[in-house]
């Protein structure tokens, strides 16, 4: 399994990206190709390739990005309105960098699916 990707490098700061949130244990920065008027992706801090790949010991990790989540989402003006969170697993669901991450989207109506 890998041990390196581009959001490792991006949580290190040896690559610019926006980063909106960071701490101990997640980093959150605006997608490069938003597709919504909102989209940051919610990352661990350490690498987890997929959700296959989640163990017990995550858990913490898991949930703290949930709730980074909502606290973004609010921070962004877009909890009251509403927002999608979107986990991509594999290939055959859209995962193009295999270091597990949350698509937090909103800034307009999504409709039934954002991402096709």
């Amino acid at each position: 399994m890998k041990t390196e990707t581009i959001f490792s490098k991006i949580i290190r700061r040896e690559i610019y990206s926006d980063i909106v949130y960071q701490d101990d244990l997640v980093t959150a920065f605006r997608d490069i190709k938003p597709k919504a008027p909102v989209h940051i992706l919610i990352v661990p801090n350490i690498l987890i390739a997929s959700i296959n790949h989640v163990k017990h010991e995550h858990k913490q990790i898991l949930g703290h990005m949930i709730t980074t989540a909502a606290k973004i989402a609010k921070h962004e003006g877009i909890a009251n309105n509403g927002y999608r969170l979107i986990i991509n697993c594999n290939q055959h669901a859209g995962q193009e960098i295999f270091h597990l991450h949350i698509h937090l989207v909103g800034g307009h109506n999504l409709g039934p699916i954002l991402i096709e």
